[in-house]
């Protein structure tokens, strides 16, 4: 009988390759370097191991980080729901071609393909915004060829939903690490009081771990074994105290933060 142990099975792995066919979506993957007299601009391929970055501290038990997946998790709906929109609109353009015109898609002829490795369900659902954009960009291009809409029609719709991306990006790239845990902030530390400085305070449930994003990982170095509704005790057990409503803890934070 052969031995069944031949050591650990390595994680799965699938080789994934994105397909664009607009220049204006293959410059928001790739972001723009910096040169002479202009800052670089962080592209997808970089917001995507930015989030990465974020869920593994959410990992960590950093109730921010916990706090930044959720705002990111409504951004990425959000955004979503926007682009439908306007793809709604391209949708209702297309459909004004005379049923005697047969139309195919205007796809490149020379589309770009892009091997990738996405590590986090956020990195796909920011993926799926761009291939929609994409798409969008695609289509309103064809509709301006058959005279279906203006030049500054399709200007607009393209501005509209690149400000989508643009107000994304800008969320994202508002979060600090800082390294902190529940425990630090149970502790009420420097490292706490520095978060809290750079961040704002957080939401009650959230610190508690009882809201999280649907896509947040599983925290597996907590230092804190329940914290929900745990007060100090003789066996040094530390947690929270219900806050009365105005307390600084159920404080969240302020809304102007998101692009």
């Amino acid at each position: 009988m052969s031995d069944a142990t031949q050591g650990p099975i390595g994680p799965l792995r699938s080789t994934m390759q994105l397909t664009l066919h607009t220049h204006l979506a293959l410059r928001i993957w790739q972001g723009r370097p910096a040169s002479e007299g202009k800052a670089p601009i962080m592209g997808l391929v970089g917001l995507v191991g930015l989030m990465g970055r974020i869920k593994n501290e959410a990992e960590r038990d950093d109730p921010y980080a916990d706090f930044w997946l959720i705002r990111i998790e409504e951004k990425l709906q959000r955004c979503k729901a926007e682009l439908m929109h306007i793809r709604l609109e391209v949708d209702l353009l297309m459909s004004e071609v005379p049923r005697a015109i047969s139309v195919q898609e205007n796809f490149s002829i020379r589309p770009v393909n892009l091997p990738m490795f996405i590590g986090s369900q956020f990195g796909f659902l920011a993926l799926y915004l761009l291939i929609t954009y994409d798409d969008i960009v695609r289509r309103l291009k064809h509709a301006h060829h058959v005279a279906l809409i203006a030049r500054k029609g399709v200007e607009s719709r393209i501005d509209a939903a690149s400000h989508i991306f643009r107000s994304l990006f800008g969320l994202v790239q508002q979060y600090r690490f800082l390294g902190v845990t529940r425990a630090d902030v149970v502790a009420d530390n420097d490292r706490a009081r520095q978060a809290r400085e750079a961040l704002g305070e957080l939401p009650l449930d959230v610190l508690e771990g009882r809201r999280r994003a649907e896509f947040a990982p599983p925290i597996v170095h907590r230092r804190v074994g329940d914290i929900r509704g745990v007060l100090d005790g003789e066996d040094g057990a530390v947690g929270w105290r219900e806050a009365a409503p105005g307390h600084a803890a159920v404080q969240t934070i302020s809304d102007a933060m998101e692009g």
